[in-house]
């Protein structure tokens, strides 16, 4: 039995997507599409049409900017993609901060014991820039990108290796995509859906153990959820 488990609380590790579940990245991010989309002529984008096409990674995400605003070949996503890669690195951090609640909810899981992990399709070394440019690196057992290991979310690889590198235990996951929850449960483990993440359909339609509105909510809802509630 886990150390955590025998005190009541019945998780060891908690990870954590990065884009739409602890930090609100979407100004930063809408910020390099539309330098992308401008350097073509095409119109700018919205926060809010750009945060759907957030979590499946920076090409899947221009790709979805193009479509939205006329359509692109392949060597145009090539090019646009290490623009906006480019631009994006210069200007991670400029609009993220994370979400209300966040850091008081990983200060309580640090101080039950809990050990935390990321886990995010973003590049490894842009989540560690911009992690450490919040001051919140040293927060977090396991960093992994979604260049880590050569597969991202939605393949369970990623998790598994998060709760490896966590030291093994009881292990939860929390994030706002299909993407996290199609990983997590395919690495036998439960997930918390954020309801104010970056939807790309209702949060009830990801197929996740829980859901919670804020960071209020998250350890009760840890504290309810079966280790085993895949």
């Amino acid at each position: 039995m886990d150390a955590n488990s025998s005190h009541g609380f019945p998780f060891s590790i908690v990870g954590f997507d990065l884009d739409g579940t602890l930090l609100d990245t979407s100004g930063d991010l809408t910020a390099a599409v539309n330098h992308a989309l401008g350097s073509i002529g095409r119109a700018p984008l919205t926060v809010e049409a750009v945060k759907p096409m957030i979590g499946g990674g920076a090409r899947a995400m221009l790709q979805h900017g193009l479509d939205a605003t006329g359509g692109y070949d392949a060597e145009t996503l090539d090019r646009l993609h290490r623009l906006l890669l480019d631009y994006y690195e210069a200007h991670l951090a400029v609009h993220t901060v994370p979400f209300p609640g966040a850091i008081e909810a990983l200060d309580e899981l640090a101080a039950r014991g809990v050990t935390l992990g990321i886990m995010t399709n973003k590049l490894e070394r842009f989540a560690r820039s911009i992690l450490g440019e919040l001051g919140l690196t040293d927060r977090f057992a396991s960093i992994i990108g979604g260049d880590t290991l050569g597969v991202a979310k939605p393949s369970p690889k990623p998790i598994q290796a998060l709760v490896k590198q966590c030291g093994g235990g009881t292990a939860a996951f929390v994030g706002d995509s299909i993407f996290d929850v199609q990983a997590a449960r395919a690495a036998g483990l439960p997930v918390i859906a954020c309801s104010f993440g970056f939807l790309s359909q209702p949060v009830e339609a990801l197929g996740a153990g829980a859901i919670i509105d804020s960071y209020g909510e998250l350890i009760p809802t840890l504290t309810r959820l079966s280790p085993s509630a895949t």
